[in-house]
């Protein structure tokens, strides 16, 4: 559903934090992206609208959507990581969920519901018929 946005992401990296000794310190495997939706030439006017309006809390004052990962050892990986973290935020906030149709219970449904409304109060009534006797 999505186009290629590979040309229009930037990348950033930096180091990475959190345990991993020697190769914290030395590699820069923290990868950031940025994405401009309104910047956008390979999005429609209307998916740009709809994106906008959905991610508006992600959005910084810029209007771009911001995403890093720091998951692997690796900065490739890291890469990959967060463009399919992109992909998977664009994606849900382009899903659309079907309309819900009204739908009416069948007479057997309904007339099933009221006999064991019927036979609930019957079993209570006669608890109450039986605690009087005693």
């Amino acid at each position: 559903m999505l186009p290629d946005l590979t040309p229009e992401l930037t990348f950033q990296t930096s180091r990475s934090s959190g345990p991993g000794g020697q190769n914290v310190n030395k590699v820069a495997s923290r990868v950031e992206v940025w994405f401009s939706i309104e910047n956008s030439a390979l999005l429609t006017q209307e998916q740009k609208d709809l994106l906008l309006e959905k991610l508006a809390p992600r959005l910084n004052k810029e209007g771009f959507l911001h995403l890093a990962s720091q998951e692997d050892r690796s900065q490739l990986a890291n890469k990959e990581l967060v463009v399919q973290k992109l992909y998977e935020v664009l994606e849900q906030a382009l899903h659309r969920p079907k309309p819900r149709k009204k739908t009416r219970p069948s007479k057997a449904a309904v007339q099933k519901r009221l006999l064991a409304k019927q036979k609930l109060g019957q079993k209570k009534a006669n608890r109450r018929a039986g605690s009087a006797e005693d």
